[in-house]
């Protein structure tokens, strides 16, 4: 039951947060329609878009104390699917056989995940995290990520290089550090709520400041992406590349699949794949939206009057020349 109330939580969270994204978009959207430009934090829809995805994160991060990483990370494919069924009422959108494609199997993709999902123990101490921290195979995969990471921080720092799959290899690293930091909070808060403190023991603020350190370097990175490529190309490759390295973060540290069978193992990674595919059919060739905002608009200059044409006739005998008007000016000056 707990691990089911995980599940729902992930997933309403994940489906609030698409909302948020898509009353947001909304709200710039009619901010760029109006003839006089305010700015987006005036606009009561951006806020309430803003609130919801609060609410969305909250709801995500308290997940990951009732439920494993491994099932709650690929849940974030919901936002993805609810992004692009909402879209179609919120922005008018038309619905694409792409869309009900990649739905179809997101969505059996989350069955096998939730079905053959591990099962891992409900409750998760503070003595636990500090043991989890120094065993070997936590080390040696902590080696291995800090050189990786140092490789492609080196060439995104030396040598330019800014190809996608750097950034998003980087954003991916950081990511397992914040989903494990993020679990274990989340689970010493909640245990210290039913009565069982944990706030006492050093390893809960060592948490905090890996979660918040990686969060921060992480986002940087996304928006570094989100800058230089389309949302089309970093939305799929940065949810394959962040669900991968959180279960892999959540099967070393919290050793979620140690007693699971061959079979479970399988048809869940078979569902994480139905997801990927899902996703990357949604996002594959979806054109980005661009608003039709004229390069300039006489109407709209101060003190000024459209009175003559913008551009002159290509065939007249003044094409190329200043006006009259402007010949006077010139010779007062």
């Amino acid at each position: 039951q707990t691990q089911l109330l995980g599940v729902l939580l992930a997933a309403a969270s994940n489906f609030l947060i698409s909302v948020s994204l898509n009353i947001q978009k909304c709200a710039h959207l009619r901010l760029a329609r109006q003839a006089e430009q305010k700015p987006y934090c005036t606009s009561k829809l951006w806020w309430c878009g803003i609130t919801l995805l609060g609410l969305g994160e909250v709801g995500n991060f308290t997940a990951y104390g009732f439920a494993p990483i491994a099932l709650v990370a690929p849940l974030g494919c919901v936002s993805v699917i609810g992004s692009a069924f909402i879209s179609v009422f919120f922005l008018k959108k038309t619905m694409r056989t792409a869309d009900i494609l990649g739905g179809a199997l997101t969505i059996t993709g989350i069955y096998l995940l939730v079905t053959f999902s591990p099962n891992v123990p409900r409750e998760l101490t503070a003595r636990q995290v500090q043991n989890y921290l120094v065993s070997w195979p936590f080390l040696i995969y902590s080696i291995l990520e800090i050189i990786i990471f140092c490789i492609l921080l080196y060439f995104y720092k030396r040598k330019a290089v800014k190809h996608i799959v750097v950034l998003l290899t980087m954003v991916a690293l950081l990511a397992s550090v914040t989903v494990i930091a993020v679990k274990a909070v989340s689970s010493m808060i909640a245990l210290s709520v039913k009565g069982k403190m944990q706030l006492t023991y050093s390893v809960f603020y060592i948490m905090i400041v890996l979660m918040a350190t990686s969060c921060a370097f992480q986002i940087k990175f996304l928006n570094q992406a989100v800058h230089l490529y389309e949302a089309t190309a970093v939305v799929p490759i940065n949810f394959v590349f962040f669900t991968t390295s959180a279960i892999i973060s959540g099967v070393i540290f919290y050793r979620e699949f140690q007693s699971a069978a061959f079979l479970s193992v399988f048809m869940f990674l078979f569902g994480c794949l139905l997801s990927f595919l899902g996703v990357i059919i949604i996002a594959r060739n979806k054109k980005e939206e661009h608003l039709t905002i004229p390069f300039i608009d006489c109407g709209h200059i101060p003190g000024q009057k459209l009175t003559g044409k913008i551009q002159p006739d290509s065939h007249s005998s003044c094409y190329g020349t200043l006006n009259k008007e402007d010949d006077s000016v010139k010779s007062q000056s």
